[in-house]
């Protein structure tokens, strides 16, 4: 046993010019339009005979967005319950205004600890140059305790030219 089925959208429409003009005088107008759109309907699925229906609409003149206004107008109006609004607010991740808020707290919520990461565990942040003037003193402690560690040597040792080298590049 075989099972088919077809399932069809017509649109005929007819153009009557007023009475002493010729229908031709109007050249954005057709004195006549007929569309059938015909699909297998045996395996199409809900989202697929919507397709089929935008195609239609399209045909006939509608624009994408009054198309797409309906669409969503079946879910987000007053004969849905809210359970199945936010059922599609889910599949399609979405937001309904009475969530806004929550989401608006949420959302400073993880500003908030985005923040706190930032500073550190102790909560102190330096500023970029006290930074850098620490590190330039922990480059001179090095280089003064490489020193008192090699009292003897004749020529400066790595830890000095590092010191100096960073002490120069923050003059220039």
């Amino acid at each position: 046993m075989t099972y088919t089925a077809e399932v069809q959208f017509k649109f005929d429409a007819t153009w009557t010019p007023t009475y002493g003009t010729s229908s031709w005088t109007d050249d954005t107008m057709l004195p006549e339009e007929h569309y059938l759109i015909t699909a297998p309907a045996g395996d199409l699925n809900c989202k697929q005979y919507f397709k089929l229906f935008e195609k239609f609409l399209l045909c006939v003149g509608m624009c994408p967005q009054s198309i797409h206004s309906g669409a969503m107008s079946l879910v987000f109006n007053d004969c849905v319950g809210e359970k199945d609004q936010r059922k599609v607010c889910e599949e399609y991740e979405l937001t309904m205004d009475e969530d806004l808020e929550c989401k608006f707290e949420d959302w400073k919520k993880a500003e908030e600890d985005c923040a706190r990461l930032k500073k550190g565990p102790m909560g102190t942040v330096l500023p970029d140059d006290e930074k850098e003037q620490l590190k330039l003193e922990i480059l001179d402690l090095k280089a003064k305790l490489a020193r008192c560690e090699n009292p003897d040597a004749e020529q400066y040792l790595d830890e000095e030219m590092e010191a100096m080298c960073a002490e120069e590049k923050v003059n220039d």
